[in-house]
């Protein structure tokens, strides 16, 4: 079983897990789902899905995004000046950059920034538990020669 494959059984365990019935407009959501790697926001989760099946309705995207994020296994987030994107839960712990010409985000992770975190935390006498780190920037632009 490929990991796109397993990614997809995984989401659809959760739904059914929590009692969700597996439709047909569902399975292709979360097969889009499984095969993605970036953020995508609702409307590009439904125009990617509505290309395989155009009975897909953008309200079934949104409901099924609300019942993965409230099992667990998809979080949203809400980058400044953007709509919501979504990402996989189960990816190891890292932070984002946003580039705010493009919309692109960067996922990047940085033991510096992690050290720093933690000897903050202790300083001011807290265990971290969870956080959340988003970088907004431009792309540098070159000097022409």
């Amino acid at each position: 079983m490929t990991n796109q494959q397993t990614k997809g059984k995984d989401l659809e365990t959760e739904l059914r897990r929590a009692g969700v019935r597996i439709t047909r407009p569902r399975q292709t959501i979360l097969r889009i789902l499984s095969e993605t790697d970036d953020h995508p926001d609702a409307y590009e989760i439904f125009r990617r899905a509505s290309a395989v099946d155009a009975s897909i309705s953008l309200s079934t995207v949104y409901r099924t995004m609300k019942l993965l994020e409230q099992c667990g296994t998809i979080h949203r987030h809400a980058f400044e000046g953007g709509p919501s994107r979504f990402e996989h839960a189960g990816v190891e712990h890292h932070d984002h950059l946003i580039d705010v010409e493009t919309g692109d985000v960067i996922e990047f992770r940085s033991e510096r920034i992690e050290a720093l975190q933690d000897e903050i935390a202790r300083e001011l006498g807290y265990d971290i538990l969870h956080h959340r780190l988003e970088l907004y920037g431009r792309k540098r632009r070159t000097a022409a020669k």
